[in-house]
């Protein structure tokens, strides 16, 4: 039974009073320490920072910020923002000055707790001079106007705050593949609807272990990490960086873990840098060994012991699903948005069907509009986007639906597949509609193709530009480039005979780049930003388009 309309931080309070001594944190330090913060201690700490920021006397409501990776204090920061009776504005750790800025001026946030950074330096500009700024724990060099240790002089706050669930909790900024970033207005309540209706959807409790990696300002690690931890009571262990990924993965040995493509398809780039993937195929047919050897690859990756394996925030590949199940791991899809809280459709276990996602999660109705776009209505629906009424307007329907920009369609069973964004369908030469996405993941099936972005507007036929894995680089660094250029044109020749014939790829183009978060072609959750692929490379697109290579070679 779902209890709702009640708060994060009501579920918080009410777990830490029942194991105030379980470990709730777990955070790796610099120089190989481990720090570990139990269910009181984590409450505690909120409520001297909370008692901190009270005596600021702020408005009720003022937003404060949070500029950090994710770690164990990110979280605490939130709940004491929400124990001041405030609202907490996360922002990207990797954001320019100009950025920073952007969010900070337009969320007017007073306050902002600055933590874990790689690159301080580079955003300390955009935050503005009138912003008190908070060190946490860990935090990168430079001047503040307060350290934690400060806040933790203060006597802590005594009331259990109970918020009106109606009222705003956060604003999420969004990462945005495109344009400049909306803050999502998010309430207690929908958070609650759906944390909530997630944790009596999969059976999730004290016992189970998460890995924190993604970045906690976006909905998928707020909802998946923070949300579930809170609701369910989980353990929580922090990712110290992306070079001791895999050794914080043995270390936390997750029992559910949530991953977004990128991540799924890195992993098994780093099974065949171990092992060539023909190898590993022949051994994972063998019935006994296969399971044997299916064991020790996700042991070796620190999934061994996942009970829930998800995927969602883009597109997957089939193929990829696939080549997890015959290691012996179910990955789930789950598909949602920012604006519902990442709360849509989820797949069930055992009822998985190749190229769909699932169905509808409890409490969300699902209609496709006469132009095929998906639109759902939850309790889990945003407020609507801060200090703009004419987007929301856009985004939600009168009667509260939600315009995903997705199009999709419904089977007899209700499971959804998408089929495109609405958006990035675009249109060839030829007058005639392409959608990338499903051809993309046709081609994502290739062993040595780790990112693909298929192209075509206004050209003669589309374009699949595709970046190559290390092991790939590798190989053709050491002369086997005729060799790839074999398989892929063997596969182009299979994609584009499933493809109707205005679909079909002139060319797949390797390019020299690898796109990254750093150089500005993924957005921070590893989405790939077609208007900078498309503005980096459209130049080229003519001339590789009319040549009817089958691989080109971006050089």
């Amino acid at each position: 039974m779902v209890t709702a309309n009640r708060s994060p931080l009501e579920q918080f309070i009410q777990r830490e009073a029942r194991h105030p001594q379980k470990r709730y944190l777990v955070q790796p330090l610099p120089g190989g320490q481990v720090q570990t913060l139990t269910w009181g201690e984590a409450g505690q700490q909120a409520r001297r920072a909370a008692a901190w920021l009270r005596s600021l006397a702020m408005p009720p409501g003022s937003r404060v910020a949070i500029i950090s990776k994710n770690c164990a204090h990110w979280i605490v920061a939130d709940l004491a923002i929400w124990m001041a009776g405030h609202v907490s504005v996360p922002l990207y750790p990797n954001l320019t000055a100009d950025s920073v800025r952007q969010v900070m001026t337009h969320s007017e946030a007073r306050v902002a707790f600055i933590g874990k950074l790689d690159d301080w330096p580079s955003m300390a500009p955009g935050l503005p001079s009138e912003v008190l700024s908070v060190a946490l724990p860990l935090h990168p060099q430079g001047r503040f106007d307060h350290a934690w240790n400060d806040l933790q002089a203060c006597a802590p706050i005594t009331d259990d705050p109970h918020p009106d669930p109606a009222s705003l909790a956060t604003i999420i900024y969004t990462s945005g593949t495109t344009g400049t970033p909306k803050g999502v207005m998010h309430s207690f309540a929908n958070f609650d609807f759906a944390a909530s209706h997630a944790m009596a959807l999969f059976g999730v409790g004290e016992e189970d272990r998460l890995l924190s990696y993604l970045p906690l300002c976006h909905v998928a690690e707020r909802m998946f990490v923070e949300m579930a931890s809170i609701y369910a009571g989980q353990t929580v262990f922090f990712a110290e960086s992306l070079e001791t990924f895999v050794a914080d993965m043995r270390r936390a040995r997750p029992t559910v873990f949530f991953g977004v493509p990128r991540i799924w398809t890195k992993f098994q780039m780093g099974v065949y840098a171990q092992m060539p993937a023909q190898k590993l195929e022949r051994l994972l047919r063998l019935p006994l060994i296969g399971r044997l050897v299916g064991r020790k690859v996700l042991a070796g990756l620190g999934l061994d012991a996942v009970r829930y394996a998800l995927c969602g925030a883009a597109p997957v590949p089939p193929a990829l699903l696939d080549w997890y199940q015959r290691l012996g791991l179910n990955v789930l899809e789950v598909y949602g948005m920012t604006e519902n809280c990442g709360y849509s459709h989820v797949c069930r276990p055992g009822r998985q069907k190749p190229g769909w996602i699932g169905q509808s999660s409890p409490g969300v109705e699902v209609r496709i509009s006469d132009e095929g776009e998906v639109q759902v209505r939850s309790g889990a629906t945003m407020l609507g986007y801060y200090k703009d009424p004419e987007r929301t307007a856009e985004t939600l329907t009168a009667d509260g639906f939600l315009r995903t920009g997705d199009k999709g369609e419904e089977d007899a069973e209700h499971n959804l597949r998408l089929t495109g964004r609405l958006k990035e369908i675009f249109k060839t030469g030829k007058g005639k509609y392409v959608a990338p996405a499903p051809i993309e993941n046709r081609l994502a099936v290739h062993s040595r193709i780790e990112q693909i972005c298929v192209v075509g507007d206004g050209l003669v036929a589309p374009l699949g530009l595709c970046v190559l894995s290390e092991v790939g680089r590798q190989e053709v660094a050491n002369g086997a480039r005729s060799e790839l250029e074999s398989s892929l044109r063997r596969l182009l020749e299979e994609v584009n005979g499933e493809l109707d014939k205005h679909e079909r790829l002139a060319s797949l183009v390797l390019v020299k780049d690898v796109w990254s978060v750093d150089n500005g072609f993924l957005t921070p959750t590893l989405k790939i930003k077609r208007n900078v692929v498309e503005s980096t490379y459209g130049g080229r697109f003519n001339e590789w388009a009319e040549r009817r290579e089958a691989v080109q070679w971006h050089e």
